[in-house]
């Protein structure tokens, strides 16, 4: 059965030559004889699964040794509150970017702990631009400054990483992780669901500097600390074994293709030859502000807007799946994160040209 090219927003597609030794190792890894999904995570077999992952993705980024790699579970979401609750440190307020639906989501958590000062916001252009660094009105006394490079929703991205000075810098990077080579050095945390480019739903990775560990809130719930998973190896319950160990086998093949330069060079093709063809075309349009476009996802919407069904109905007979765009935005949206082939976007490319010629 051939596979579909499939442009969820996340959980997205998988490189297939990780699913497919994912499927030869699945009853028995390596002669253990036990499938990865049966093993104790405090196991031998299984300890050496999560020190190659981390070792890897380590490489990847260039992680620092000053910095803890977590493998948490409970989504980005979870992040919104742990965020606060570990970084505050004793202050009263923290500096927010509001450029989108995920931008919003992380203000609203962070108000039931903090002061929060909107540092800019991109709300009344309806999220199709990015603020310049002129533009952000950053409070120096602020525990940390959190911003979204990439929005999943609205297609919007950070062109730049915003200069904070002795402030820490706080990125939900769910839907660009892994997308391109990243200076850690430049974040105090950085945080990631796994669903987009790391791997399965259930994972979320989280790097953080040595120095903003240990100074959680006196009310911060223990699995929200931390300092918790930083001293027990993200092992102080049963962590999302299986989901940690497809993320491992997805940093590997990122190493294979040449890291991350490699990765970004493909992303930086596909985007470029996507939005070509739609700035190209009188029949679909993207909202976005170029210099703020997303490599990672693309919404567009069609010249008639009645023809919105009929299209997303013959993209899945063509083998094209999740275009739909989110309820919030409507339209469509594909997302060709790291795992879609330059042939699943030219393929895409392809339809909504004899789309446009039939129904334009």
């Amino acid at each position: 059965m051939a596979r579909a090219y499939n442009f969820s927003a996340g959980p997205a597609m998988l490189p297939e030559p990780v699913l497919r030794q994912a499927q030869e190792e699945l009853l028995d890894w390596r002669a253990s004889g036990m499938s990865v999904t049966e093993m104790s995570h405090r196991g031998k077999e299984f300890l050496s699964i999560a020190e190659q992952a981390e070792a890897d993705l380590r490489e990847l980024l260039a992680i620092p040794d000053d910095y803890r790699v977590l493998f948490l579970q409970g989504g980005a979401s979870s992040q919104f509150a742990m965020v606060p609750l570990n970084l505050l440190r004793g202050r009263e307020s923290a500096d927010y970017l509001n450029t989108g639906s995920w931008s919003k989501k992380a203000i609203a958590e962070a108000s039931r702990f903090c002061q929060v000062n909107l540092a800019a916001s991109t709300e009344p252009v309806k999220f199709t631009a990015a603020p310049s660094q002129d533009e952000l009105r950053l409070n120096p006394q602020a525990a940390y400054v959190h911003y979204t490079p990439n929005e999943t929703i609205q297609g919007v991205e950070f062109p730049y990483v915003p200069e904070t000075g002795d402030v820490p810098l706080v990125a939900d990077m769910s839907s660009t992780i892994l997308s391109r080579p990243l200076d850690v050095p430049r974040y105090g945390v950085i945080y990631a669901g796994a669903q987009k480019n790391v791997g399965p739903a259930g994972l979320t990775i989280v790097m953080v500097r040595n120095d903003l560990i240990g100074q959680a809130s006196a009310h911060t719930p223990t699995m929200f600390d931390y300092q918790t998973h930083a001293a027990n190896g993200s092992m102080y319950n049963t962590p999302p074994t299986y989901a940690w160990y497809l993320a491992g086998l997805v940093f590997q093949w990122l190493k294979g293709l040449g890291g991350l330069e490699a990765m970004a060079a493909i992303n930086r093709r596909k985007a470029q030859a996507l939005y070509t063809a739609i700035d190209s075309s009188d029949f679909y349009r993207n909202p976005v502000d170029p210099p703020a476009r997303s490599w990672m996802n693309v919404p567009f919407t069609l010249a008639d807007p009645g023809l919105d069904a009929v299209f997303l109905a013959e993209a899945r007979e063509a083998g094209l799946l999740t275009l739909k765009g989110h309820r919030s935005v409507g339209g469509m949206r594909a997302s060709i994160y790291n795992a879609m082939p330059e042939e699943g976007v030219q393929v895409l490319i392809g339809f909504m040209a004899e789309f446009e010629r039939t129904r334009g």
